[in-house]
Formats: C-alpha cells, sequence, structure tokens
C-alpha cells in the first residue's frame, strides 16, 4: 500500500472563525480527498495553551518541524503583501527542497514583475516554468490532472 504524502498547508485562514469554517475547511476536504494527509497548523497546535508565555515560542517550533518533515506545501498566499507567517513556512520549504504549491484566489497585483504574479522569490522552489503547473487561482484546479498536485498526490 501506498503511503500518504504529507502536504503542510500553510495559510493565514486559522485566524479568523469565519475563514476556518469556509475556504480552510474547503481547501482541507478537497487535499484529502487527493489522498493526501493535510497537516494544518492551527488544528495540529489546538492543544497548546496560547496563554502560557512560551506559547508563542512552543508554536513555532511545531510549526518549523512540521514544514520539515512534511513532504510538500501548499501555501495560501493571499494579500498585499500575503502573510508574513506564511511567507517564512514558504521559505523554510525552498531551503529544505520541499515540493512547492502556490495558492492565490486573492486578484490584486502583488508584485512589480511581469513574469511572475508574486515576489519573484516565492518561485525560486521552482525550475524556470515549472512554476505554473503548481499555481493555482481556484480551489477547482487542483484535482486537475494537468496541473502538479493530483499527479504529485497520486505518486
Amino acid at each position: 500500500m501506498k503511503k500518504k504524502k504529507i502536504i503542510y498547508l500553510a495559510s493565514p485562514y486559522g485566524f479568523s472563525r469565519q475563514q476556518k469554517e469556509g475556504p480552510l475547511r474547503s481547501l482541507v476536504a478537497t487535499l484529502e480527498r487527493m489522498g493526501l494527509e493535510v497537516w494544518e497548523p492551527f488544528e495540529r497546535n489546538n492543544q497548546i495553551d496560547m496563554s502560557m508565555q512560551d506559547s508563542p515560542y512552543i508554536v513555532g517550533q511545531a510549526d518549523m518541524n512540521d514544514v520539515r518533515e512534511a513532504d510538500g506545501i501548499f501555501a495560501v498566499v493571499n494579500g498585499v503583501p500575503p502573510d508574513e507567517g506564511v511567507m517564512i513556512e514558504l521559505g523554510m520549504a525552498i531551503a529544505w527542497n520541499k515540493k512547492i504549491f502556490l495558492f492565490r484566489d486573492d486578484f490584486r497585483r502583488c508584485t512589480d514583475s511581469t513574469a511572475y504574479p508574486l515576489n519573484l522569490m516565492l518561485f525560486t522552489g521552482f525550475g524556470y516554468e515549472d512554476w505554473k503547473e503548481s499555481y493555482y487561482t481556484d480551489i477547482g484546479e487542483l484535482c486537475s490532472p494537468d496541473k502538479e498536485l493530483a499527479r504529485w498526490a497520486a505518486r
């Protein structure tokens, strides 16, 4: 039996009840239907007592370890600029040569580049043209066999 790939879901959606119940839940469900084990940090860290003085450190270390241990990262890069926590998690994933998938359904322009839809450094984890197959602008695209996430999940 094939071992499920682990994908770390980096997103700012866990800070809002409405986003937790809407887009975050939809992304997790879609990724799980694709056969992936989803490590969603807000859910994984919900047992930490956030009133403790050292809880931010504990959460940060847990998230860093999860990025390191996961097979890939699915990063929600909405916002202008995108969430700084997501950017740090993405930077770690790039440095550790993880499989990277980017999701941006935010129509606002977030770059000076005509070649990339976001800051060019976010694409350093891809080959020159490869990023286009791992960049998503709609949740309906995630399962497309023409894009890399579905192919990667099936391997």
